[in-house]
């Protein structure tokens, strides 16, 4: 068996076998729909470069000479007559043309990669790349195990997992950048479709030896005797809390602001501070033994979801929508 790289950066295997007339008989893996129905090149060129905000970077990710990337650029702006890119002292920016054109890109790309998808599967297979943007929460335990069990059934599958706070996952969704995401409370939005949401209460989180551990429930105003760990103000709990504090006009003592979950919930452990974070993004500390958390009952607390959701007006992926289906059945038993 031999291994080789095509342009493309594809590996192919080749068998080898000798017949009863010396011939080698040659097999070839056979291609995948999305390697084959790839956007025009000018297409990814404006992609890339908008992305990085830089032609030398952009370049860099395509593996493609800056020289030849900012050549293409330009015969493009003079095809159109208009400019795509301002020119700055340290990058470039799109002008109004070049947002415009950028949307019409990506969702022209998007619509590729569902073609492919929907073309794999109808040669009975399901394959693909699926994108996906969820909370800190879910990212170490829920999701990862997600991908695990659908990998098992569907091993041609590949994922990318991003991370991050309920604004920048929409902006993300909206931008075509994931196909799908699972976030907490995300605002209503027409440009969101809902696939499955389940209750997710915050909870303020401490060690099992503190002694408010027992606790069926808690409300803010009985933790101010007790120095407390929060997220920054990208965190959708954080001003959640900063807004239930500032209507019952609670002070706290703030040991630590973080902007990672799993320093917050380090710090809670090694400390008697109280944390806080979705019971979800819990429950592998909590089985271990190493945190307890308590449901806050305050009103404003109170009615936390989990959203799983992609961009209303677009099919995602073939590969995406059937990992939709087993993530929501998940999402169902944990509520």
């Amino acid at each position: 068996m031999a291994t080789a790289k095509d342009r493309s950066g594809r590996t192919s295997v080749r068998l080898c076998a000798a017949c009863s007339s010396g011939r080698a008989i040659h097999s070839q893996i056979e291609p995948r729909a999305e390697d084959m129905l790839q956007p025009p090149r000018a297409y990814a060129y404006i992609d890339a470069v908008a992305r990085y905000g830089s032609i030398r970077k952009a370049a860099k990710h395509l593996n493609v000479a800056s020289t030849a990337l900012n050549r293409k650029i330009l015969e493009l702006e003079q095809e159109i007559a208009t400019p795509l890119f301002e020119r700055l002292p340290r990058g470039v920016r799109l002008t109004s043309a070049g947002e415009v054109l950028l949307v019409a890109i990506r969702r022209s790309m998007a619509e590729m990669r569902s073609a492919a998808s929907q073309i794999e599967q109808l040669r009975g297979l399901v394959r693909g790349i699926v994108r996906i943007g969820c909370a800190q929460s879910v990212a170490s335990d829920l999701v990862p195990r997600a991908i695990a069990a659908f990998q098992d059934a569907h091993p041609g599958v590949q994922f990318r997992l991003w991370s991050g706070v309920t604004s920048g996952l929409v902006a993300a969704l909206l931008r075509d950048d994931v196909d799908l995401v699972l976030a907490h409370d995300p605002p209503p939005s027409d440009a969101l479709q809902i696939i499955a949401e389940a209750p997710q209460p915050l909870c303020a989180m401490m060690r099992p030896d503190h002694p408010l551990a027992g606790r069926a429930s808690l409300r803010l105003a009985e933790l101010q005797a007790f120095r407390i760990a929060v997220g920054d103000e990208t965190f959708q709990t954080r001003r959640a809390l900063d807004d239930a504090m500032h209507r019952s006009r609670l002070t706290f003592e703030i040991a630590l602001e973080a902007s990672s979950v799993e320093a917050l919930k380090t710090y809670t452990m090694a400390t008697g501070a109280i944390g806080f974070q979705y019971e979800i993004g819990t429950r592998r500390e909590v089985e271990r033994g190493d945190l307890a958390v308590v449901p806050l009952s305050d009103v404003p607390l109170a009615g936390n979801r989990l959203v799983l959701a992609c961009r209303a007006g677009r099919l995602p992926p073939i590969a995406a929508v059937t990992f939709c289906e087993n993530l929501a059945q998940m999402l169902k038993k944990t509520s």
